[in-house]
């Protein structure tokens, strides 16, 4: 693995470059860029499938967003969709200078949030022959609808209401307010996907330095504003595929989704799995990369 940087119109993104086994810049290899959730960094669950995809025989790239980790951009924890979006783009960009990736034999693989601006991606890049998720949300829905979906549109306005109050704060100097990603606490009542998503970034079990799980507030209204699938029915023509949980409080999206793929398109369970236990539990971990590593040697 490599540590590398790119441009991003003017962004400094910083990347691992995973290599397979018996690497040689004088053949030409397929590659995939990894997409980190929403919320994480490189070194977590996206540099996790990067490996094992690179002893697939891939050429993997993992990247903070942009605004966020060790990439560069201001303001600091910034989560903007169209942002992300740019991010998968930039890092095509930087897969197609070097010399020993074959340019026709580029994927991407998106997890959660990740996921859904992989597809986004996908939709108007040509260049990227196949796109693979795990665990895939659109994390406009996530956050317009709730977790489960059910977010009444009345509470959604009111959330908008104080983004709006926050942003005139702000603009009146006061300081920028910063909410979470995932619950610092749980309890009882915490989804199950939520109670383990606390697990994976806030314990040791995979808490990284850089992954601080703070976002701008004011990020919120880019976020309701975005829906990663839109014209997905027209402008996805590349394979999809989805692995999810067969527990997963998220699967709602992606089983929503898959009839509107009109592309090669696959939802693969794996069954006992919730949203978060793809990320790392090793048992599942080997069943996604089975799924995975044939879809991409098919496609790429």
């Amino acid at each position: 693995m490599q540590n590398v940087t790119f441009d991003n119109a003017g962004i400094t993104m910083a990347g691992n470059l995973h290599l397979p086994d018996g690497f040689s810049e004088d053949r030409s290899y397929p590659a995939v860029v990894s997409v980190h959730p929403g919320g994480g960094v490189k070194e977590q669950t996206a540099g996790l499938y990067a490996a094992k995809l690179a002893r697939e025989g891939f050429v993997t790239l993992a990247f903070d967003a942009s605004h966020q980790g060790e990439s560069g951009g201001t303001p600091r924890h910034l989560e903007d969709p169209a942002s992300r979006v740019e991010d998968v783009r930039a890092a095509v960009d930087y897969l197609s200078t070097l010399g020993y990736v074959d340019t026709d034999r580029i994927g991407v693989l998106g997890i959660c949030a990740g996921a859904g601006y992989a597809v986004n991606a996908t939709m108007t890049d040509r260049r990227i022959k196949a796109v693979g998720t795990i665990s895939p949300i659109d994390i406009g829905a996530a956050y317009r609808l709730g977790w489960d979906g059910t977010e009444p549109v009345a509470t959604q306005l009111a959330t908008l209401d104080a983004v709006a109050a926050q942003r005139a704060a702000e603009a009146r100097g006061a300081d920028a307010a910063i909410v979470p990603y995932v619950p610092e606490t749980v309890d009882e009542t915490t989804v199950p996907d939520m109670a383990e998503a606390h697990d994976y970034y806030r314990t040791p079990r995979a808490q990284h330095p850089n992954a601080d799980n703070r976002m701008l507030f004011t990020s919120i209204a880019n976020v309701y504003a975005f829906d990663a699938f839109h014209q997905v029915e027209t402008l996805l023509t590349q394979p999809l595929l989805m692995v999810a949980g067969s527990k997963a409080g998220s699967l709602w999206q992606a089983e929503q989704l898959l009839p509107r793929v009109n592309a090669p398109k696959e939802l693969a369970l794996v069954e006992g799995a919730g949203h978060v236990s793809l990320y790392d539990v090793p048992e599942y971990v080997d069943q996604v990369t089975a799924h995975l590593s044939p879809f991409f040697t098919k496609y790429l």
